[in-house]
């Protein structure tokens, strides 16, 4: 019973956290973002491999950092080598953290997106984006605790 009554507390919990902030579901539209659009599979300019892994000390990506052109396309091959499920999710700071709502609302929400992707450990996808605004931006796990253990990196656009 003591189980099913916290079960229900953070359930409740994370209703009103949906509630409490406007959410954007840009992953689930069009896929365009400020970090860019969806970028034609036919056109990636480079592959960069992102893998992401779990340790005593935190959760990564490898590498953390990204640095690309205006304009440029890039098709990211993402990797999990770790033992959970992640995701690779692509956008502005202020996006990520209403979508990290969302996911705190709706934990196994699962990801297959222009600009998300959840991956299986073992597993890979692949996602091709162009980047088309100058600035820096985000790619995060925000599956429930993931982006607070360490598992982050930013796109610098230059």
């Amino acid at each position: 019973m003591r189980g099913l009554s916290r079960s229900l507390a953070l359930l409740a919990a994370g209703g009103a956290l949906a509630f409490a902030a406007p959410v954007d579901i840009s992953a689930h539209g069009d896929g365009r973002s400020p970090a860019g659009e969806p970028g034609d599979p036919h056109k990636a300019a480079r592959t960069v491999e992102i893998v992401m892994s779990e340790s005593p000390d935190g959760m990564r990506y490898s590498p953390d950092r990204v640095e690309v052109r205006e304009g440029e396309r890039v098709r990211f091959v993402v990797r999990n080598s770790g033992t959970l499920s992640h995701e690779f999710f692509i956008g502005g700071a202020d996006e990520n953290k209403r979508h990290a709502a969302m996911m705190a609302a709706m934990p196994d929400m699962k990801h297959d997106d222009p600009n998300a992707k959840t991956v299986a450990p073992g597993q890979s996808a692949t996602l091709v984006w162009k980047f088309s605004h100058k600035g820096e931006f985000e790619f995060a796990c925000l599956i429930p605790g993931h982006y607070e253990a360490g598992m982050h990196g930013a796109v610098i656009v230059k």
